[in-house]
């Protein structure tokens, strides 16, 4: 199952990699965590959560200054879908913050691809921010809304990198 709630945010960008070099580096949590800015404690499973800390991303120095202020901060993705070569999904705390809590209301995080004749199909999709207290919805929507622009310019950066390699 999609996330596909309202108050969602929905990111698309066609990659010239193939569709299995883009699956690895979004289903692979360690190339994840190295274009993302993350360092995650161990490998996606569906159905599990796995710890991860807000690290600098190893593609792009300029973005890797703006997440400094957030390096060390704790989060938790909860996978929800696994569906290879074509969709991960999980659930998250936007704006996680060290002293809050383990209840707060989280997001679903959809990462989709299709092949197409350029390369591969990427589309993000963010939902669920309704459920966030209407005082944090706004920001919420806004901070993640240039984020995952920021993060489609990171994984193409990341797969350009090991199309060198």
């Amino acid at each position: 199952m999609l996330c596909t709630m309202p108050n969602s945010i929905e990111k698309t960008a066609t990659l010239s990699s193939p569709l299995s070099q883009v699956w690895d580096a979004i289903a692979d949590s360690k190339a994840f965590g190295t274009w993302f800015g993350m360092s995650i404690e161990g490998p996606f499973v569906q159905g599990q959560t796995v710890k991860a800390t807000i690290a600098k991303t190893q593609v792009d120095e300029e973005i890797a200054n703006h997440q400094e202020p957030y390096v060390g901060t704790p989060c938790e993705l909860m996978i929800e879908r696994i569906e290879p070569g074509k969709t991960l999904s999980f659930r998250w705390q936007p704006g996680a913050h060290p002293n809050g809590s383990a209840n707060a209301p989280a997001t679903c995080v959809s990462f989709v691809l299709e092949p197409v004749v350029e390369g591969t199909r990427l589309t993000i999709r963010e939902s669920g921010f309704e459920a966030l207290p209407p005082e944090d919805r706004a920001n919420a929507i806004a901070n993640n809304e240039g984020g995952w622009e920021a993060q489609l310019h990171l994984i193409g950066k990341y797969l350009a990198r090991q199309a060198l390699s």
